[in-house]
């Protein structure tokens, strides 16, 4: 259906302006787009710990993708790798002191980030696929 198709493409399109203006923005705090959102996602895990695995689920990354994402974030403090005491082959990344500072560091300039983002895609020609998408998470 022709709607459909045009309803894509809109979230396509925004998906990718987004995505490269959050990536410049976390450029000025030393991180990658997918690093922040594994540093994210390890911060609110129980004990700020993740199976490899489940990292890579969470990110939509493939587990090559992820072993390589963890061992820039383990070179330079912002995680360190675990064996699960229970199965000696389980792997978790964890995330440490430095990790978090750096998120929170980071995160203020995400959220402004973002909004802005979006508002000016919404000006831009497409407001119709913000609203909708801002529509569907806000409070009933």
């Amino acid at each position: 259906m022709m709607i459909d198709d045009d309803m894509w493409i809109g979230v396509v399109r925004l998906h990718a302006r987004v995505e490269h203006e959050l990536s410049v923005a976390l450029q000025r705090h030393g991180l990658g787009l997918s690093e922040y959102r594994a540093l994210c996602h390890l911060s609110t895990a129980h004990d700020g710990e993740l199976r490899m695995q489940e990292l890579a689920d969470l990110l939509g990354l493939n587990q090559s993708s992820v072993t390589r994402l963890v061992g820039r974030l383990e070179a330079v403090g912002f995680t360190r790798r675990s064996l699960c005491a229970k199965d000696r082959r389980g792997v978790y990344t964890v995330i440490t002191e430095e990790g978090r500072s750096r998120k929170e560091a980071a995160s203020g300039t995400y959220v402004e980030t973002l909004t802005a983002a979006l508002d000016r895609a919404s000006a831009d020609g497409l407001g119709l696929t913000v609203a909708a998408l801002r529509d569907t998470v806000q409070p009933a």
